[in-house]
């Protein structure tokens, strides 16, 4: 990115993006080199204009949410990483419908969490404990406890590459594991979710059960990034590298954790390099003990 570029980004948000911008606080895994520029755009105006803008240069970008399921390498990102806030992290009612909530893509899991359950929507307690926003989740269609957020999205209001705005329905939507298929740039702006109403603290009640579950059997004691590989077809990403003997394994300031293989952790101080030198040792020594080939779930980018 140029310095005629830098200018231009600037112009469209000058109190909504900054230059040069370590990843290390903008990712769950605490590590990650500069990236050229972060931009927190909190309404639809200033993010179209950014993304056409973006476009019209050929300058890449990614939506980081709050950084989980990211490994930014130590190099950095060459681009420009957009972080929704404001309107576009905002949750409220249907108008025609008081069991459909309509979540801007900024929003995170916790705060849509809370909102349903302060108005009895029940039927997103599994996302407990998730540390990303609606867009990611749904970009990624998250899941837990056998239960996936794609099967609870109405419709998804959407912000092409080139800058326009398109609603798609539920049956245009094609989820599969952990994935939703969307076009190369797409910006999720909101999702809205079917629900059912339910006593808030019956819900407040399930809530707290899927926390007390993840946090028995998951570290989340340390930074990281949530599961790094997704589950093989019949079987366990966590208990395949469990059984490659890799659990407890270090490199640098990460490690697989002894609690959850299928999780790297932070201890202090570690490096993306780190953790990619223990995805890469992962897959190698599972594959050579299953001949399964893991797929990450972690999205890596950068240099």
């Amino acid at each position: 990115m140029d310095q005629r570029q830098r200018d231009g980004l600037f112009k469209i948000a000058p109190e909504d993006i900054r230059f040069d911008c370590s990843m290390d606080r903008h990712t769950t895994f605490r590590v990650g080199g500069k990236a050229e520029a972060v931009c927190f755009p909190g309404e639809l105006g200033h993010l179209r204009q950014m993304v056409s803008y973006l476009g019209a240069e050929n300058i890449p970008h990614l939506i980081a949410g709050k950084g989980s399921n990211l490994l930014v390498r130590d190099g950095g990102y060459r681009g420009v990483v957009i972080i929704l806030r404001g309107k576009l992290a905002a949750v409220e009612k249907d108008t025609g419908d008081d069991k459909t909530v309509l979540a801007g893509g900024g929003l995170t899991i916790g705060d849509l969490l809370s909102y349903c359950s302060h108005n009895g929507l029940t039927g997103l307690e599994f996302l407990a404990g998730i540390p990303g926003t609606v867009g990611g989740a749904v970009a990624m269609n998250a899941g837990a406890f056998g239960k996936e957020i794609g099967s609870m999205v109405q419709r998804i209001e959407v912000l092409t590459g080139q800058g326009v705005l398109t609603t798609m329905d539920r049956s245009e939507l094609k989820f599969s594991y952990r994935d939703l298929s969307l076009g190369k740039g797409v910006v999720i702006l909101s999702a809205g979710f079917e629900l059912n109403k339910e006593k808030p603290e019956i819900i407040s009640g399930r809530i707290a059960d899927y926390l007390k579950s993840r946090q028995e059997t998951q570290p989340l004691e340390y930074p990281n990034g949530g599961s790094v590989f997704k589950n093989p077809p019949g079987d366990y990403a966590g208990r395949l590298i469990e059984r490659a003997g890799l659990k407890g394994k270090r490199i640098g300031g990460a490690l697989i954790s002894p609690k959850h293989a299928n999780f790297i952790v932070n201890t202090g101080g570690a490096k993306a390099q780190d953790i990619l030198a223990l995805m890469v040792l992962a897959r190698e020594k599972v594959r050579e003990e299953t001949g399964i080939e893991l797929d990450p779930e972690i999205r890596v980018v950068g240099i």
